[in-house]
């Protein structure tokens, strides 16, 4: 093998645009009373250091009254949002009526939703996209309001170690879109309208003025106080962040001491020994990572016009095709794969199987996975056909559950990739936007890892941002954009094998997880139990 030098991860994000916070607020039903406790609470004679964007549900009928109305509560300027307006410290915008509305480096963008009347999120929308523009510079809360919208965009904005604050349910006129914001897990902070301003700017001053210099060296007090924390966390959650990225580690490390008002890491490493239960919530912030169905559409369309046709190539009738989902959060990845697989076979009138094994670190997301019923804002990316022919309405259609003909195709598992044995003898491995949390050191030794789990020709799927680095001795690319690659039928030899040695010994009880439900047939490691 060639001597293996090159990042795998080209960058882990894209710079913000502006050098201040920008907050949206998504409201509904009710919305009005809870923006006015909201804005009449902000200090009237201190600049508020943020910009403030308002999505709320408008009639695409009627003139908007609400620029005006917040006018009256407020200080800063307030404007209808205008496509290409630029965002500036201060001030406040107001969605426009009958518009979807996003920003993108800085700037304001408008345009008419493609959904109709009735079926559109435009707080999911502006969320999802002040996520990936602003990063941890992203604030996004909850008020009043019927429904779910929302719920998406705030884990996207989490995401990115941004901000989530939703209103306590019990002061809201409405409160479903409260209530579903805090089933997600993100929140942070659940509050009146009126103590928000208070913690927002406590935060702002804290996390925007402390944000930790990754490109610096660290004390070695700070060194010492990382390293109490990384042991902390492996000895209470049995997963070692050690190696992980250090600048999105430490970001959503600085952001838990800003939000507990704690200043120092050393400080922050004593809070974490006296209250377990902050290790957990900490552990919660380090996994968080954001999935939905169809996630990428070209990617899927790819998949079922030239990788599954290839796969079924050599098999013989009845057979089985496996895929492996690494990193499947709460599942919706690996049901849309198993989707696109019965699609085709159904449309094909083949006689093939397929098993999808789905994997996560995070037991809170096997757990949702494993049931397999979503909000109906999740399924947002789902054609009416696909909507009718996999998911079973429930709950007046505010959930979907997923048929059980894709459910019973798929075994999810807990699983920490770092540490717990791959499956093997796959046809697809399915790992997207993993690496990017992941340091060099790891990221090139799972590469290697995949290659030896493929079957010959199995086929490599890594996130958009992704690539296998120097490992060009190993991986045909089938697709530069979209990163699918095709194993090389290469044999790596003992020393080359050497990288799953890093792999400590499993529990009886991970192994047995493994095992559950199917034959599954995992690489076996030195002196590991059986």
């Amino acid at each position: 093998m060639t001597n293996n030098t090159e990042e795998i991860v080209s960058e882990e994000m894209p710079l913000p645009a502006v050098d201040f916070p920008i907050v949206g607020i998504g409201a509904s039903a009710g919305g009005l009373a809870a923006f006015e406790a909201f804005f009449s609470a902000m200090p009237k004679d201190v600049p508020s250091m943020m910009a403030f964007v308002l999505i709320q549900h408008l009639d695409p009928d009627h003139k908007s009254i609400l620029t005006s109305l917040i006018q009256n509560y407020t200080r800063m300027e307030v404007f209808e949002a205008e496509d290409g307006m630029v965002i500036k410290q201060n001030c406040t915008y107001i969605i426009a009526p009958g518009y979807s509305m996003g920003i993108l480096k800085g700037k304001l963008t408008l345009s008419k939703p493609l959904e109709a009347r009735g079926q559109r999120l435009p707080i999911d929308f502006f969320f999802q996209s002040l996520a990936l523009d602003q990063q941890e510079k992203a604030v996004g809360i909850i008020l009043s309001g019927n429904g779910n919208d929302g719920g998406i965009g705030i884990q996207a904005i989490k995401t990115v170690s941004g901000l989530v604050m939703a209103q306590k349910p019990e002061s809201a006129d409405y409160n479903s879109m409260p209530l579903n914001a805090i089933s997600t897990g993100v929140v942070d902070y659940e509050l009146l309208p009126a103590e928000m301003p208070a913690k927002l700017i406590s935060y702002v001053k804290k996390f925007f003025t402390k944000l930790t210099n990754t490109g610096e060296e660290l004390s070695l007090e700070n060194k010492k106080a990382i390293e109490k924390l990384f042991t902390l966390l492996r000895t209470q959650t049995g997963h070692d962040f050690s190696q992980y990225k250090t600048g999105t580690i430490y970001r959503r490390i600085d952001r838990r001491m800003s939000i507990l008002h704690i200043t120092s890491l050393e400080a922050y490493s004593d809070y974490l020994q006296d209250k377990p239960n902050e290790v957990e919530i900490l552990f919660r912030d380090l996994l968080i990572s954001v999935t939905n169905f169809f996630r990428d559409p070209e990617i899927f369309a790819l998949l079922e016009e030239k990788i599954i046709p290839n796969l079924f190539l050599d098999k013989l009738p009845g057979s089985t095709t496996r895929v492996w989902v690494a990193g499947c959060a709460t599942g919706e990845e690996a049901y849309s794969i198993a989707i696109v697989f019965q699609e085709y076979l159904e449309k094909n009138n083949l006689d093939f199987k397929f098993q999808i094994f789905a994997t996560d670190i995070d037991s809170r997301a096997i757990t949702i996975a494993r049931a397999g019923i979503y909000p109906a804002n999740f399924t947002v990316n789902i054609s009416p056909e696909r909507l009718k022919r996999f998911f079973i309405p429930e709950s007046n259609e505010k959930q979907f559950r997923i048929h059980k003909s894709i459910r019973d195709k798929i075994v999810f598992s807990e699983q920490d990739l770092i540490k717990d044995p791959p499956f093997s003898k796959l046809d697809l491995i399915s790992c997207r936007n993993l690496l990017i949390y992941l340091g060099g050191s790891l990221q090139k030794r799972l590469i290697p890892l995949f290659h030896y789990a493929l079957n010959t020709d199995g086929v490599l799927l890594l996130g958009t941002s992704e690539t296998i680095g120097g490992y060009n001795d190993l991986f045909t690319t089938i697709d530069r954009k979209w990163k699918f690659y095709q194993k090389k039928n290469i044999i790596l030899n003992n020393q080359e094998l050497g990288v799953f040695q890093y792999l400590p010994l499993v529990t009886r009880h991970s192994i047995t997880d493994f095992k559950q439900a199917q034959k599954i047939q995992v690489i076996p490691q030195k002196n590991s139990p059986s």
